[in-house]
């Protein structure tokens, strides 16, 4: 499928996001980068239907989004459904954990990510 056009800005934006990463954005690239977790290819801060995810497995068309507390706010969780729904339209599974889940249990997340991901296998 071919790649939408990403705004200068928009691309200027993601990597600037790629060097600033939060504590559990963190955690979980490392968990994730380098075929680490059942060697999927997951890209970071990716440029997607005018939305810049958290990491995304392009391959599955899985995204995984990291929420901290600003999220459970009632304007971001009207922008984060509205943007959910825009990304599930054109096909991308959205996942969303709360930065504590990553800090915390990081091994949950992780296997609940290879769980969904199973469900896409033949």
């Amino acid at each position: 499928m071919p790649h939408a056009p990403v705004p200068p800005q928009r691309r200027a934006n993601a990597r600037r996001m790629r060097k600033a990463l939060s504590e559990a954005e963190l955690k979980l690239w490392n968990e994730l980068r380098a075929h680490r977790l059942m060697g999927l290819s997951f890209r970071r801060q990716m440029p997607i239907a005018g939305y810049i995810v958290d990491f995304a497995c392009p391959s599955h068309r899985l995204i995984v989004e990291i929420d901290g507390s600003q999220h459970a706010l009632a304007p971001n969780v009207s922008y984060d459904h509205i943007r959910t729904q825009r990304l599930q339209a054109d096909g991308w599974t959205v996942l969303r954990f709360w930065n504590e889940d990553i800090l915390r249990d990081i091994d949950n997340v992780c296997s609940h990510i290879i769980r969904i991901i199973g469900k896409d296998l033949p």
